[in-house]
């Protein structure tokens, strides 16, 4: 197969699977714990656990690639495999609903989504040209946050009726699942690179020898648990009585699920083109201005208008962030570590994304939402001022290009 056929045939399955990726995106980000809050009127602990259910798969993500890449298996046919193991995870959840297997279940599930991103990452630096790699990504996304969209609309109309059609949700999501690992079987993809070695987490080393790599690192983990701090608040804020709102089902599925991905929708593409074109630490501190702004205006506001301002904030931001999320080590990593570079940088997600959870709903306990949002401001804004001497550091990197040998020490 040539690569214009291996292009061609990867944005066609990627096009393919956005489907059942958004419908599973609107899993993690509103319904897993919205069922959780409403359904089973689950406690802060079930709450946050749930909430940081898929940072576990990003913990374990370095363990993935390296147990890939030692049996040699095809970094898409062992994406499929946990799709596969997902889609059983929840059908079990809808047969059973009970609140202890609820929240295992529910942090299974996301792990099986998210421990394979570095795989799907290099299969997007293999079969993806290096100019047009973040223009074809975000054509994709940009189906997902459509389906993301439509559905979030569709599924809160169904529990706003009754919610007890939770269960109905909890199949749909399996039956996403089994979608997405039929079509994962048919990409192209061959095994990971492989250094030798059998620690799981012998990826942890670039860390350690690549100053860039670790000091990127630092400064998204800053802004990445500021930000997942307050995600899962979101929900709180607008569907717990107490803070004066409590908004209806199907008014927090509008406002979490729908708002926000309609402004993805139309700024994903041209966050695509400047991803291709634009100095990355640039990128990543107009974003990080972005996300900062969206968490002050949202939690700041007690009247529609004001919710749905920064609901389209967070939109717009998270557009972008999709993008740099997803492909920023590109740019930096040597083409055969970059599953190895994305395992780093999904564990560290994962990480924050574990403790935020936890540090939000305990800390929402003891301060004022907005007091909480304006502490997550003042740790992104550090984040982006920590970035701005690597700006003109990253001008003598080719345009598009990656730092083909890292930053050592």
């Amino acid at each position: 197969m040539t690569e214009q056929e291996c292009t061609r045939r990867t944005y066609r399955l990627e096009l393919q699977r956005a489907v059942p990726h958004g419908i599973l995106e609107s899993a993690g980000s509103t319904f897993l714990l919205l069922i959780a809050v409403r359904y089973f009127q689950a406690g802060a602990t079930a709450k946050a656990l749930i909430a940081s259910g898929g940072s576990v798969g990003l913990m374990l993500a370095p363990a993935v690639v390296s147990l890939v890449a030692r049996r040699r298996w095809p970094a898409a046919q062992a994406a499929a495999g946990f799709a596969a193991g997902g889609a059983g995870i929840f059908l079990l959840l809808g047969l059973v609903p009970w609140l202890p297997l609820y929240v295992v279940g529910s942090i299974a599930g996301m792990t099986a989504a998210t421990a394979v991103i570095p795989l799907m990452t290099q299969i997007y630096q293999d079969n993806y040209p290096d100019e047009r790699r973040g223009k074809l990504y975000s054509r994709a996304v940009m189906l997902r946050i459509a389906v993301h969209a439509g559905f979030s609309e569709l599924a809160g109309r169904l529990l706003e009726t009754d919610i007890r059609r939770s269960r109905l949700l909890l199949f749909l999501f399996a039956a996403a699942f089994a979608v997405a690992a039929w079509r994962l079987t048919r990409y192209p993809s061959g095994p990971l690179h492989d250094e030798g070695g059998t620690h799981p987490f012998r990826a942890m080393r670039y860390v350690r020898e690549d100053r860039l790599f670790r000091h990127t690192l630092m400064c998204w983990m800053l802004m990445g648990f500021a930000n997942l701090m307050m995600l899962p608040l979101r929900i709180e804020y607008l569907g717990n009585p107490k803070y004066g709102l409590n908004l209806s089902v199907q008014q927090i599925a509008l406002l979490i699920g729908v708002v926000p991905n309609l402004a993805r929708l139309a700024m994903n593409q041209v966050w695509g083109v400047l991803f291709d074109r634009m100095n990355f630490f640039t990128l990543r501190v107009v974003l990080n201005a972005g996300f900062a702004l969206s968490i002050l205006t949202f939690f700041f506001s007690s009247t529609l208008t004001g919710l749905v301002a920064g609901a389209i904030i967070f939109g717009i931001s998270n557009s972008g962030g999709d993008v740099a999320w997803g492909l920023w080590v590109t740019k930096l990593a040597p083409a055969a570590r970059v599953a190895d570079y994305m395992s780093v940088h999904v564990f560290f997600t994962g990480l924050r994304g574990v403790i935020a959870p936890v540090v939000a709903f305990h800390l929402a306990g003891v301060y004022s939402l907005p007091t909480l949002g304006v502490l997550s401001a003042v740790l992104i804004l550090l984040a982006s001022l920590l970035l701005i001497p690597e700006i003109r550091w990253f001008r003598n990197v080719r345009p598009g290009g990656r730092v083909v040998e890292g930053v050592p020490e």
